[in-house]
């Protein structure tokens, strides 16, 4: 039999520049030179960042099309002792990337994983919307093809979370027009494009103004997209409404009987009631 090491790696999951590859932070430059290997999504866009951090790493490409295969190579690696860096082309690995299988599956042999973290996307689109924050729901991609897309759309419509999906540069504008026509022309959203670079943009208003902005000018359709739309405002006012009912139950009663009030009085179901007496009993 042959012996194992003592001690397995680690696993460093790594965040680097969505675009100004000055947001890299120390830790994840220092991280990057240090590990055996670093996991890349494409070598020829990983080269440019570690030319600019001045290091020379091994790298290995990790993506959607090989990880089913290199996920437990790699993971051998990591029982063997080798210290790995997981990277993407840019911003959070695992976000809307190839990354979950090597996650999951070193968790699974009891290899350590670590984040590094840093710049996302969909969390620096939602710091400068100026949509609410407070909750948020991060859907991706949408469908390519019209009709799945549409169908995704129609089963958002009604969420009240601020939802942020990524859009290409190809169907942006489509997108966007199957926005108006489902979450109606009225609904607030924000795009934000090209940011931390040098073309950044970010536009608020109602979809339909978004849409008209985008439309205006070709130029604004080029680069890479944050869509972010409000919550459905009929069910934010729903829920303002059942906050406030609760609030003045749970003065006097206990939780469970004030749950079962609000919701005959508001129509509102019991579960998401709950929850919502659990959150104002925390504040």
């Amino acid at each position: 039999m042959v012996e194992q090491p003592s001690k397995t790696g680690t696993l460093y999951v790594v965040a680097t520049p969505i675009g100004n590859l000055d947001d890299i932070s120390e830790r994840a430059v220092r991280t990057l030179s240090e590990v055996d290997v670093v996991v890349v999504e494409d070598t020829r866009i990983s080269r440019k960042l570690m030319d600019r951090c001045g290091i020379r790493p091994r790298t290995v490409a990790y993506h959607e099309h090989n990880e089913s295969r290199r996920a437990p190579e790699l993971v051998a690696r990591l029982i063997r002792g080798d210290n790995l860096a997981l990277i993407s082309d840019a911003g959070t690995p695992l976000i809307s990337d190839a990354g979950y299988r090597l996650v999951r599956l070193a968790q699974e042999r009891g290899i350590a994983v670590v984040a590094v973290p840093g710049p996302c996307a969909a969390i620096a689109a939602l710091s400068v919307a100026g949509l609410p924050t407070d909750r948020f729901a991060f859907e991706g991609f949408l469908p390519a093809r019209a009709a799945p897309r549409q169908r995704r759309l129609q089963a958002l419509a009604a969420d009240d979370r601020t939802l942020i999906f990524y859009e290409s540069v190809h169907r942006i504008v489509a997108t966007l027009r199957d926005m108006v026509a489902i979450f109606g022309e009225d609904r607030e959203a924000a795009i934000a494009r090209e940011l931390t670079k040098k073309f950044e943009s970010t536009k608020r208003g109602a979809l339909e103004d978004v849409l008209h902005w985008l439309e205006r000018e070709p130029r604004r359709q080029k680069g890479e997209f944050v869509v972010l739309v409000r919550g459905s405002p009929e069910v934010e006012h729903d829920l303002r409404e059942a906050e406030r009912v609760l609030t003045i139950l749970l003065r006097t009663l206990p939780l469970k009987p004030a749950v079962a009030l609000a919701a005959e009085i508001t129509g509102g179901g019991k579960n998401r009631l709950y929850r919502l007496a659990l959150r104002i009993q925390g504040a």
